[in-house]
């Protein structure tokens, strides 16, 4: 059974039709309301919502803020020049292999967050944003979507200034500012897809469309992604992925970000996160 989890007043919550059933009622404590928890154990999260019939929602998420659903990732890793088109609008060479810099998890907020700018270059990135569920080093590629949770939508909000200020650049710190990684509204489990490599997403600001594209065109796949990183690094429960932006991005145009303006960034399935820029 498909599942749509959510950080509702900092507790777990799975959600169907607009409403929420808190994971720690209705598993009977079994699962702690805690969403690293929740995360952690992740095959009981499908059990819990095929059961969903058998509850009453604890309330409805009009008028509730969420919180990231994955609030405290032991690891967060951005990825980039990851779509053909956003390689071409940077004037920069394809990759020969996958672009990797650290999103420090600090960094990670709320899909109704604030963004603190703190400079005049500041940049849009809406991203596909994987989870990992079940752990592991060395995952082969073709078993790479067995170890997935969910995936989420993500701002990969970026300082250019602070990214290029010296060479080579530092894409770690300009992206990983206090506020600079905004993720949700929800985390949908990859089985809500009729296939979860082609995935929509889009972005815009004050209403003007910016970005638009598909995950199917991805220049590494996720599965690639998750094979790659785990061959360096051991991978677990709750480690997010930022998979790389389309074209389309403010730098090209000089069309920075400014105090007052509201990002929209939407991932087909996983719904849309509204950020405004202070």
């Amino acid at each position: 059974m498909t599942f749509k989890l959510a950080n509702v007043g900092g507790r777990a919550a799975l959600v169907r039709d607009g409403s929420f059933y808190d994971v720690e009622r209705i598993s009977g404590g079994a699962v702690g309301s805690d969403l690293m928890d929740a995360i952690a154990v992740g095959d009981r999260l499908h059990e819990l919502a095929s059961g969903l019939a058998g509850h009453a929602p604890d309330g409805s998420l009009e008028g509730h803020v969420l919180g990231a659903p994955v609030p405290r990732p032991r690891n967060s890793y951005g990825i980039g020049l990851n779509y053909r088109s956003h390689a071409a609008e940077s004037n920069m060479d394809l990759p020969q292999n996958p672009l990797v810099f650290t999103k420090f998890p600090s960094c990670i907020v709320g899909p109704d967050s604030d963004v603190e700018l703190r400079t005049e270059n500041g940049d849009y990135e809406v991203e596909l944003v994987v989870v990992i569920g079940k752990g592991g080093r060395d995952i082969p590629e073709d078993q790479a979507w067995t170890h997935i949770l969910g995936v989420t939508c993500g701002q990969d909000i970026s300082d250019r200034r602070l990214q290029f200020a010296t060479k080579p650049p530092h894409f770690d710190l300009g992206k990983s500012r206090d506020t600079y990684g905004p993720i949700g509204p929800l985390l949908v489990s990859p089985d809500h897809y009729d296939d979860p490599t082609q995935i929509d997403l889009s972005c815009s600001v004050n209403g003007e469309p910016r970005q638009a594209d598909n995950t199917r065109n991805l220049i590494f796949s996720v599965a690639q992604l998750v094979a790659y990183l785990s061959s360096i690094s051991t991978l677990v429960a709750g480690d997010l992925i930022f998979t790389g932006t389309p074209e389309g991005v403010g730098m090209v145009n000089k069309n920075y970000l400014k105090p007052g303006d509201v990002i929209l960034s939407t991932v087909e399935g996983v719904g849309t996160m509204t950020n405004r820029c202070v």
